[in-house]
């Protein structure tokens, strides 16, 4: 398996992978619909952050960190598994190289907002839950905000 930096030609390509994993959490067509125009990835996204890829015979998952340039913490913005590499190790080693990635900037703090479905992932990898945060495209829904401190 190589992980390495995301293409712009691949936008496409990601964007559909994201929208796969989010939806094999058993999602419906109407709130996936919702969630399009937040989990769409852009060249704009590839230009400004850190935009890692999975790939074995093809792309496989994906992992986004957005430093804040303001401060020693980043955004794991994106962190995607096609459902046909889900429980392969894929998001080990993508969360392995971006948090390798984090300490090598100095980075503190990583945070994200996390599907509930993922949040026994995250807290294995050693983030905890902060709070509630309102969802930037369902109304109404909050979901969990979480934390890791790499110091």
């Amino acid at each position: 398996m190589q992980i390495r930096r995301a293409e712009i030609v691949e936008v496409k390509e990601l964007t559909d992978l994201i929208m796969r994993s989010k939806q094999s959490n058993g999602y419906d067509d109407d709130f996936m619909e919702a969630c399009r125009e937040k989990l769409e990835v852009t060249p704009e996204q590839l230009n400004e952050s850190e935009f890692l890829v999975a790939e074995k015979d093809k792309l496989c998952g994906c992992a986004c960190l957005s430093v804040d340039k303001n401060s020693n913490s980043a955004e794991v913005a994106s962190f995607f598994i096609d459902p046909d590499y889900k429980r392969q190790g894929v998001g080990q080693l993508l969360c392995e190289r971006l948090l390798h990635r984090a300490r090598e900037r100095d980075l503190q703090l990583l945070h994200l907002d996390a599907d509930p479905f993922a949040v026994p992932f995250y807290e294995k990898q050693g983030f905890t839950i902060i709070r509630q945060t309102p969802s930037g495209s369902i109304p109404g829904r909050t979901i969990p905000h979480m934390e890791l401190y790499l110091v």
